[in-house]
C-alpha cells in the first residue's frame, strides 16, 4: 500500500508560480511511475504531467508544456510540480498519482494510488 500526500497549493496571481510536492510512503517509491492530474469544477480529471520511475523521461499535457516542470527526488520519496506563468485556467484541484512499473501516464485509470488533492487558485 502506498499513501500519497500533496502540499504546496494556494492562491496566486496570474503570472505567478507555485511548487507542488507529493510525498509517498513505502520503500518501493523508486519503482513507481508518478503523475500529476488536475480537476476543475464541472470538468473531468485531466493529465498534467508524468515522470518515469527513473526520472529520465517526463511527459506533459500541451496546455502546460513550457510552463510546468515535473521532477522527483527518490531519496525523499517525493515528486514535485513546479508551475510557472500560471493562468486562471490552471485553477483546479491537483492530484498526485502513482503506479508501479511502466504505464501510459496520461490515463487516470492506469494509476493505483491517489493523493487527496491540493487546491490551486489563480486569480486574474
Amino acid at each position: 500500500q502506498v499513501q500519497l500526500v500533496e502540499s504546496g497549493g494556494g492562491l496566486v496571481q496570474a503570472g505567478g508560480s507555485l511548487r507542488l510536492s507529493c510525498t509517498a510512503s513505502g520503500r518501493t517509491f523508486t519503482t513507481y511511475t508518478m503523475g500529476w492530474f488536475r480537476q476543475a469544477p464541472g470538468k473531468e480529471r485531466e493529465f498534467a504531467a508524468g515522470i518515469a520511475w527513473s526520472g529520465g523521461r517526463t511527459f506533459y499535457a500541451d496546455s502546460v508544456k513550457g510552463r510546468f516542470t515535473i521532477s522527483r527526488d527518490n531519496a525523499k520519496n517525493t515528486v514535485y510540480l513546479q508551475m510557472n506563468s500560471l493562468k486562471p485556467e490552471d485553477t483546479a484541484v491537483y492530484y498526485c498519482a502513482a503506479r508501479a512499473g511502466r504505464i501510459q501516464v496520461v490515463i487516470p485509470a492506469n494509476y493505483d494510488y491517489w493523493g487527496q488533492g491540493t487546491q490551486v487558485t489563480v486569480s486574474s
